[in-house]
């Protein structure tokens, strides 16, 4: 099993909208990096752990934790000329976008805050969401990571 991370932003779709979700459980769509559809398409496998990670708000940091519960898929919203994840050059036959389903597990009880991460740096070693210039919305993270993180809800 490995384990991620998945920003998202609250005012958009946050946990409480995962939660709310039938079988809390949504599929992860619009993502438009390569490198994060890499991660989902060749990393992410059903049953792989994923914090999830509140961003563009008063309070950024990691709000829960959720589960793959479907591996890497097309993106149907890549092929809808009305969704604002339209492409125009993403083909069904040869999808270029994908995206995988995520179920709630559980929410922390309270943001565990990117300044509280930043403050245990040292201890999360090499952990992406704290390197410079980092802007993916899919970050690997190792099991020594996750567990800190996890002692430090």
């Amino acid at each position: 099993m490995q384990h991620w991370l998945m920003k998202t932003e609250p005012g958009t779709f946050g946990i409480d909208d995962l939660m709310g979700r039938p079988k809390q459980t949504e599929p992860w769509y619009g993502i438009r990096n390569y490198t994060a559809r890499n991660f989902m398409r060749d990393g992410m496998k059903n049953g792989d752990q994923v914090f999830l990670y509140h961003s563009s708000c008063p309070e950024t940091g990691i709000v829960g934790i959720g589960k793959v519960v479907k591996e890497a898929y097309p993106d149907s919203s890549a092929f809808d000329p009305k969704s604002e994840w339209f492409d125009p050059k993403s083909d069904p036959a040869n999808p270029r976008w994908l995206m995988v389903d995520v179920k709630f597990v559980r929410k922390f009880k309270q943001v565990l805050l990117l300044q509280t991460l930043r403050a245990h740096a040292e201890a999360l070693g090499d952990f992406a969401l704290l390197r410079k210039g980092n802007r993916l919305s899919i970050l690997p993270v190792t099991t020594e990571q996750w567990n800190t993180i996890l002692a430090l809800e």
